[in-house]
C-alpha cells in the first residue's frame, strides 16, 4: 500500500527529472551489472533512445509505456546518424519528457557520451551522466584476469582500436606505450 507521503515524494522526484536527458551506461550486457539508478531511470522514463550494444535483458527493464527509439550503430549500418540522435534527444527533452539515452558499457568510455553531453549543454538541455560498467573492466574480471596486480602490473591503459576517421592524426602512440609494464585493454578493434 502506497502512502500519501510516498506518492507526493515520487511526484516531486519525477518533476525534478522532467526536461532532462540522462546518459545512462547499460554495462556490458549482464542485467545484474546496470546500476540501481540506471534501472530506476529506465522504469520511469518517457523516452529511451538506446544503442545496438544494449542487451535484450536490459531493454526489458524499460517502462512499457515509454517511447523506445533505436539509435544503434553497427559497422557501417546506422539506425540513426549521430546528428539525428542528438536532435531527437533535444526535441524530446524540450517536451518536458524524462529522456534516457541508454548506451552500452559506460557513456564516457569510447561511447561518444562526451560529444552527446556537449551538444545537449550547447542546446540548453539539462543532462546528467549515470556511469556504467565498461566491458574493458567486466570482460577481464569475468575471465579471472586482474587488470592490476602488485606482482605484475601497476597500471591499466584503455585504448580504442578504431579512431575517428576525421581526426587530424591518430592519438594512440603505440611505440611509447609498448615498453611500459601495464595491462593494455583495447576495445572496438
Amino acid at each position: 500500500m502506497t502512502t500519501q507521503a510516498q506518492t507526493t515524494q515520487t511526484e516531486v522526484e519525477r518533476k525534478k527529472c522532467l526536461g532532462k536527458v540522462y546518459l545512462v551506461g547499460a554495462g556490458p550486457g549482464d542485467p545484474g551489472l546496470i546500476t540501481l539508478k540506471g534501472k530506476g531511470l529506465l522504469a520511469g522514463a518517457d523516452v529511451v533512445v538506446y544503442d545496438a550494444l544494449v542487451s535484450p535483458q536490459i531493454l526489458a527493464m524499460i517502462n512499457p509505456q515509454a517511447e523506445q527509439i533505436n539509435a544503434g550503430k553497427r559497422r557501417g549500418r546506422h539506425s540513426l546518424l549521430q546528428e539525428e540522435t542528438t536532435r531527437i534527444l533535444i526535441e524530446k527533452a524540450q517536451t518536458q519528457a524524462v529522456v534516457v539515452r541508454l548506451k552500452g558499457g559506460d557513456p564516457f568510455v569510447f561511447g561518444r557520451g562526451g560529444e552527446e553531453m556537449q551538444d545537449l549543454i550547447n542546446a540548453g538541455v539539462s543532462v546528467e551522466v549515470v556511469p556504467g560498467v565498461t566491458s574493458g573492466i567486466a570482460a577481464p574480471a569475468y575471465a579471472g584476469i586482474p587488470l592490476t596486480h602488485r606482482a605484475y602490473s601497476s597500471s591499466v591503459t584503455f585504448v580504442t582500436g578504431h579512431e575517428s576517421a576525421g581526426k587530424y592524426k591518430p592519438q594512440v602512440n603505440w611505440e611509447a606505450i609498448a615498453p611500459v609494464q601495464f595491462t593494455p585493454v583495447a576495445t572496438r578493434g
